[in-house]
């Protein structure tokens, strides 16, 4: 199974895209897309020096764009791609793309999103002088003790030994000079404490704008920062992309589901190199590719032709699915075939290690069938229940 990734923010350099404006179609996009975000991307892509694309809202739209034109000279035809990735994940800002590059929204929602989102962002961030530290090794439940220790959020746990400390600069000299024990801790080069409560205003703005998108069910799994679940909603997806500004990254959470699914091969869009960093440490045996230049695409194709297979929610219709969130015991409720569910209703409940986590329906409609037994095992994304939906003929 060949799961697609897209870095967050910080991993932008200057002159990244340079390379990528000799593809056929790249630079058409980019001026579209800076016409929608009223940023010159083509200009911060190649140009611009690091200070400045490392403002929050320049980088945001950036990084969504950069992740976006490599996507599509990976795959042209976009319904391509959902014939051989079985699933799409982002870090942060990344979450946009994978939400575009799955179908749930249109390119150029994901334009404006960021747009707004950065602006926010950056606009939050200015209120306080905050930012976020690495911290490097150390036994994870003790540094997330330090963390807190010292006031400070866990707002990225990235798995393979790296969790990212966010607050107050104060708070972070502090925990610099009193890190945890057998760690390392490394400031960060952005431009405030993401993923913390000081990001609750660009979560207000975002939460303005998302009644006027439209949404769709994604095309293939899509692995959510929020726990590492697999979701199947447009909507919640959606409702997810908007809390997650102000709450933690679980991307140890999404690689453990990549886990689940049985990953076996990972790619990352530009700027890549840092989730495929990551997956090498913390998924061994899983063949990963940063896409950073044109001259790795044909490497890329290569991947998707040995490791590419159909989704599942691809293979059905996928408004008729309700789907497993992660890997787990599956424990239905009174539901039967010929059962009329309003939205929303719960139909299931399904139980892991992790977490107990109900599963409803999105829709609504007639039950078809069960295509789970009551008590069996279930991996992330594995269809549940087929519904046909109200209003359907």
């Amino acid at each position: 199974m060949l799961v697609l990734v897209a870095p967050g923010q910080g991993a932008q350099t200057p002159g990244f895209l340079t390379p990528w404006l000799d593809v056929p179609g790249v630079a058409d996009r980019l001026t579209w897309w800076s016409a929608v975000t009223g940023l010159d991307l083509i200009h911060y892509g190649t140009k611009a020096d690091a200070e400045t694309i490392r403002d929050t809202a320049i980088a945001q739209p950036l990084l969504v764009a950069s992740g976006l034109v490599a996507a599509l000279a990976l795959f042209p035809h976009p319904s391509d791609a959902y014939r051989v990735v079985g699933g799409a994940a982002g870090h942060s800002v990344g979450e946009l793309t994978a939400a575009a590059g799955t179908g749930v929204i249109t390119a150029e929602s994901a334009m404006v999103l960021v747009r707004e989102r950065g602006k926010a962002m950056a606009a939050a961030a200015a209120v306080t002088e905050t930012g976020m530290s690495a911290v490097l090794g150390g036994d994870a439940d003790a540094v997330v003790a330090k963390i807190t220790e010292h006031g400070l959020t866990p707002a990225n746990m990235n798995g393979a030994g790296q969790i990212v400390a966010a607050g107050t600069l104060p708070q972070l000299e502090a925990f610099a000079a009193d890190p945890p024990e057998k760690a390392r801790v490394r400031p960060l080069a952005v431009a405030g404490a993401f993923h913390t409560h000081h990001m609750a205003p660009a979560v207000d703005r975002l939460a303005e704008l998302v009644p006027g998108v439209t949404v769709r069910d994604p095309r293939t799994p899509y692995i959510s920062n929020t726990d590492g679940a697999v979701l199947h909603d447009g909507r919640e997806i959606v409702k997810r992309l908007v809390s997650q500004v102000s709450h933690p990254v679980r991307w140890d959470l999404c690689m453990e589901t990549m886990r689940d699914l049985g990953v076996t091969a990972i790619i990352e869009v530009p700027p890549a190199g840092t989730l495929t960093g990551l997956a090498k440490r913390a998924l061994p045996g899983v063949e990963t590719l940063a896409l950073k230049t044109p001259d790795d695409l044909d490497a890329a194709r290569a991947l998707v032709e040995k490791h590419g297979t159909p989704s599942e929610f691809d293979a059905s219709p996928t408004w008729r699915l309700v789907v497993a969130p992660f890997k787990g015991i599956v424990k239905q409720s009174a539901v039967r075939a010929g059962d009329t569910l309003a939205p929303g209703t719960e139909v299931a409940v399904v139980e892991s290690h992790r977490d107990r986590q109900p599963v409803t329906v999105p829709h609504g409609g007639t039950v078809v069938e069960w295509l789970v037994e009551d008590g069996d095992p279930v991996a992330p994304g594995m269809p549940l229940l087929r519904i046909h939906p109200q209003g359907a003929v």
